[in-house]
């Protein structure tokens, strides 16, 4: 497996992470994404790929045309969307490796898709947050050319596992994984909103200092608040994913929707301008006092 030329469809915070890291293991690394068809937001993005030296591709076709390597990192909505646009242009052969979180059953209609066009897909289930590994963050990858390629980019200095053959298996690792993590997000910001409001923070966190003591329970509401105002929506789409990973495995998606609208709330407070102004020291209690100032509690 040798790849002159990637391609990475999707140009936000992983492909840009992603689009660079990769420049020394490559002759060319090119990106395309949606983006380049708003004026804006293209000059935006020309720039900042002109700057890392990553080339700007003026179609999805030209990206598959001159790619033999595919990568797609964009928002899980997109996941199929994304197989759907790329298989009518790919080159046979062409590797393409999926690191969006989405279901299982998502995974395999892209596979589907590239496979039947001549290329090779390959899932990733990404296993946290790629900052701050960067490109090292750990991934499993499944699929008939899983091992072939981990084993590349285990050489390549990237942190890759094969887990298996079959489609699906590592987007249910990632995708289970994720019903615990973003349920903890929203799980933490509603409990600790709330004891703000009551002002029985003090009384509340201690307790479960006592139960986890292993846990800076002060410092992990601080990074649970900042991530999910960051990346609410896009956390919101990963958990409408997981909550089709539970019902493709035959159960009710309770918790996986309530965690999807919790994590789209906070979102939509986010856009709305509630955390405006919060800088990267902000405390829990910074964000939780934003949140009961714009929806004061009833007495």
């Amino acid at each position: 497996m040798q790849f002159e030329h990637i391609g990475m469809v999707g140009y936000g915070e992983v492909g840009k992470v992603f689009s660079a890291g990769l420049l020394p293991r490559a002759a060319r690394v090119s990106t395309w994404d949606l983006k380049l068809a708003d004026t804006a937001q293209a000059a935006v993005l020309r720039a900042h790929a002109a700057g890392v030296g990553v080339s700007v591709a003026e179609s999805m076709a030209q990206l598959c045309a001159e790619s033999n390597l595919l990568i797609s990192a964009v928002t899980a909505s997109n996941t199929l969307a994304v197989a759907q646009a790329a298989a009518p242009h790919i080159r046979p052969g062409t590797v393409f490796l999926d690191l969006n979180s989405a279901s299982p059953g998502t995974k395999q209609q892209a596979a589907q898709l590239i496979d039947a066009a001549g290329g090779h897909y390959v899932e990733a289930g990404v296993m946290t947050s790629v900052p701050p590994y960067g490109i090292r963050v750990p991934m499993l990858l499944g699929g008939a050319r899983a091992a072939e390629l981990a084993e590349l980019l285990k050489s390549w200095g990237l942190d890759a596992r094969a887990v298996s053959v079959d489609l699906g298996v590592a987007s249910a690792i990632k995708m289970c994984r994720s019903v615990m993590i973003k349920g903890l997000e929203a799980l933490v910001i509603e409990s600790y909103a709330t004891a703000r409001a009551y002002g029985v923070e003090d009384h509340v966190l201690p307790t479960l200092v006592e139960t986890f003591p292993s846990i800076d329970w002060s410092q992990q509401g601080a990074y649970f608040f900042s991530r999910v105002v960051q990346h609410g929506k896009r956390r919101a789409e990963e958990m409408r994913e997981a909550a089709n990973t539970v019902q493709e495995a035959g159960f009710p998606p309770f918790m996986s929707q309530a965690i999807a609208d919790k994590q789209q709330w906070v979102a939509d407070q986010a856009a709305l301008g509630v955390f405006n102004g919060l800088g990267k020291d902000a405390t829990w209690q910074d964000y939780a006092d934003r949140l009961t100032a714009a929806f004061p509690r009833a007495h």
